[in-house]
């Protein structure tokens, strides 16, 4: 064994011949890697570059656009809200008017969850008013549903405003009128311009804090309270 192992060694031998190769190899291979990595850098890469036409790029037409927004909160008494839209579109930033579609609006009050519903309306971003043109139909688990054309709601004063006419149904009667105005936070309701209201009387039951008033209207028949 000892014999096989010394001319395993021997000069001239295999293991010989290849360390004498490695010894010229690897220097060379090393050689090679350093000349790589520094010639590499300067050479072509393979990215593309292009020039853009600025008349043949397409232009989003819109500013801002949501589809199925829908913001929730709570209220300053602490109830749960919801708003919903189907879609939110700002045309141009020079128009600060957002078109909205498919509105919904959600809150749970003490007799129960209101839902305020409307087709289509705008938002004025400068002067934060919500104008709907359409038809808006608020409804209530308590028996209240009214029924308005042509709102607006200016949100800085929170008060609300119906030209187009407006109907609803109370637990003890209903009532119609050419315009309304509300004042949210003196919850005050007016009722102007052929303001009519049948009521049961001793039924009569309006949520905590509100009032109603009449201009220009007179009570039923029946002797329903003028307010």
């Amino acid at each position: 064994m000892r014999g096989r192992r010394q001319a395993f060694a021997a000069p001239g031998s295999r293991l010989d011949r290849i360390v004498r190769f490695l010894a010229v190899a690897l220097p060379a291979g090393v050689g090679v890697v350093a000349a790589m990595m520094l010639i590499t850098p300067l050479g072509p890469r393979g990215e593309v570059s292009f020039l853009l036409d600025r008349n043949k790029v397409a232009i989003a037409d819109d500013r801002l656009r949501m589809d199925n927004a829908l913001y929730r909160g709570v209220d300053g008494q602490g109830r749960p809200f919801s708003i919903e839209a189907g879609d939110a579109v700002q045309t141009s930033n020079t128009v600060p008017l957002v078109e909205m579609h498919r509105l919904v609006a959600r809150i749970v009050l003490p007799e129960g969850p209101a839902v305020l519903s409307a087709a289509a309306g705008t938002y004025n971003i400068e002067t934060e008013r919500v104008t709907i043109p359409g038809t808006v139909q608020f409804t209530a688990s308590d028996g209240y549903a009214i029924t308005a054309s042509n709102v607006s709601v200016f949100l800085p004063e929170r008060r609300l405003l119906g030209e187009g006419g407006v109907e609803g149904v109370l637990p003890a009667g209903t009532f119609s009128a050419d315009r309304i105005e509300a004042d949210l936070p003196a919850r005050n309701v007016a009722l102007i311009g052929n303001a009519r209201l049948r009521m049961v009387p001793g039924q009569m039951r309006l949520p905590s804090g509100f009032s109603v008033g009449l201009n220009g209207g007179r009570p039923d028949s029946k002797g329903g309270p003028r307010q």
